[in-house]
């Protein structure tokens, strides 16, 4: 018996040894891997990254190592910084905001630019007026008022395919104006709308997805690009056009300049866009009825309009009202967007935490303002008229309606080999303005085009803006697709906008 008991304790001992060998090599083998996983978490980043990198780097070597025209080392320096800048926004080795952070930092240090200097574009009011814009996109998130509105719509409307379509558009079109992301809008106001209905008639990605689904996303997407182009507070980089505008050209744009000159042509493409994406990428479901009865439920789900929805809608129409009649009042559009954040701070529609973690326009915010600084001393050393003055030559003597024209078409195009477009605006913006003056165009004809195309070329490919990346991102429509109807409404869009658009800009005294 005492035999037995001590075979018992030995198989005990012998497990309990055994289990702390395995514990302390477990335990050794947690502690290696989290050794590891702390040297290899700044390992994998710089190595991931390098050849994202490297690239600004390289457009810095070759811009310095070009003729620098006349001016001195420290112009043709800021130049270098600024060209890497704008190379580093364009292949992402980091966000947007770090990146034009990077590039203001090394311009100081450097000693292009005084840290007063740096800094100054954080001050410029059209930098935040794209905050305020952010925010109240924030408001229509929050308060569920987009939402109803597109269900409003859709229930209104919605008893077919191509009607639901529209209907999505429509919505869109609403909110636009006092919605400066388009991803937001897009992406996150509009898209689970239409991801619900395409639900309801069970269209998902995959084999089901062109029952509804992926005709609701393109008509959704190729609409909120054509909405983003219609309105100055629609699209991020739609004041930094303005903004560059004034310092290019010395021109102020208003909004009402900007929502007046696009009106025409913009309803134009919108009435085009569901019915060619209809053609394109037909849905098998053609009665969508269900949808009109399921807006009605989501809306009896909502209830009655909510204390916040009121006063979102009490304080967003009279900034509406102020930013059109902005000749009346004189008041700029970003004192009036500050009365209307002041509006819902005071009623607690927002609170001052939901401005806080509204962190695209804090984003924005940086990168905007660093943008805004480089373009601002890059015009001030004359390097901006310099280089519209080389590249007017190749269309010199050319008439400048023609000139315009094939300006914007390049334009356009050029959106291709960019995945931003605040990159683009950046780039080429200020150059393409300056060609255009020079051979002759209308300045605030010139600007307010190239300002609507800025938007417009994002219609071609599924990086084109934000909100691509969550509406391609569904997974409803293929690459191959996707570029075949952004390339069509390319065209569609060159058609209406150069001709129809030109007889109505000459109309409203544009020139």
């Amino acid at each position: 018996m005492k035999a037995e008991e001590e075979r018992m304790m030995d198989e005990i001992y012998g497990e309990k040894k055994s289990m702390k060998v395995e514990t302390k090599t477990e335990t050794f083998e947690e502690g290696k891997k989290e050794k590891n996983s702390k040297v290899s978490s700044f390992i994998p980043l710089f190595l991931s990254f390098r050849p994202s990198f490297l690239i600004p780097f390289f457009v810095a070597l070759i811009i310095w190592l070009c003729p620098h025209a006349g001016f001195d080392a420290k112009s043709w320096g800021l130049l270098c910084v600024f060209g890497a800048t704008i190379s580093a926004l364009i292949v992402r080795p980091l966000p947007s905001g770090a990146v034009v952070v990077i590039g203001m930092t090394i311009a100081n240090v450097l000693g292009l630019v005084t840290i007063q200097e740096a800094l100054s574009g954080f001050g410029n009011a059209t930098v935040w007026l794209i905050v305020a814009a952010f925010i109240f996109a924030t408001g229509f998130r929050k308060t569920r008022l987009g939402e109803r509105i597109a269900y409003h719509v859709i229930a209104a409307f919605g008893g077919s395919s191509l009607r639901l379509g529209y209907s999505l558009v429509i919505a869109d079109l609403i909110i636009a104006p006092i919605t400066a992301s388009n991803t937001a809008r897009g992406g996150g106001i509009i898209f689970p709308v239409a991801e619900g209905m395409a639900h309801a008639f069970d269209s998902r990605p995959g084999e089901t997805a062109n029952r509804l689904g992926a005709f609701l996303m393109a008509t959704l997407y190729q609409g909120n690009v054509v909405t983003s182009a219609m309105f100055m507070t629609a699209m991020a980089a739609n004041p930094l056009v303005v903004e560059l505008t004034k310092q290019t050209a010395n021109l102020r744009i208003t909004w009402l300049q900007w929502a007046l000159a696009a009106i025409v042509p913009g309803l134009l493409s919108l009435t085009i866009v569901p019915l060619l994406v209809h053609r394109l990428s037909p849905p098998a479901v053609r009665d969508t009825c269900e949808a009109r009865a399921l807006a009605r439920q989501k809306l009896q789900m909502l209830g009655a309009l909510s204390g916040g929805e009121k006063l979102m809608l009490a304080i967003f129409v009279p900034v509406l009202l102020l930013w059109i009649t902005e000749s009346l009042h004189g008041l700029s559009a970003t004192t009036v967007a500050y009365i209307g954040i002041t509006g819902l701070l005071l009623t607690r529609v927002l609170k001052w935490e939901d401005v806080l973690e509204e962190k695209g326009a804090w984003d924005t915010l940086i990168w905007f303002g660093g943008v805004v600084m480089f373009a601002d001393k890059l015009n001030k050393v004359g390097l901006l008229k310099a280089f519209s003055g080389a590249a007017a030559g190749l269309v010199a003597g050319w008439r400048w309606p023609l000139a315009l024209a094939v300006l914007l078409v390049i334009y356009l195009y050029t959106h291709y080999v960019f995945a931003s477009a605040t990159a683009h605006v950046t780039a080429m913006y200020p150059a393409f303005l300056g060609v255009a003056i020079m051979v002759g165009a209308p300045p605030l004809l010139a600007a307010l085009s190239l300002g609507f195309f800025s938007n417009l070329n994002a219609s071609l490919t599924h990086y084109g803006t934000g909100s691509a990346v969550v509406l391609y991102g569904a997974g409803y429509v293929g690459q191959t697709k996707w570029w075949q109807i952004g390339f069509v409404l390319s065209l569609i869009h060159l058609a209406i906008w150069l001709g129809i658009g030109f007889a109505w800009w000459e109309l409203i005294g544009l020139w």
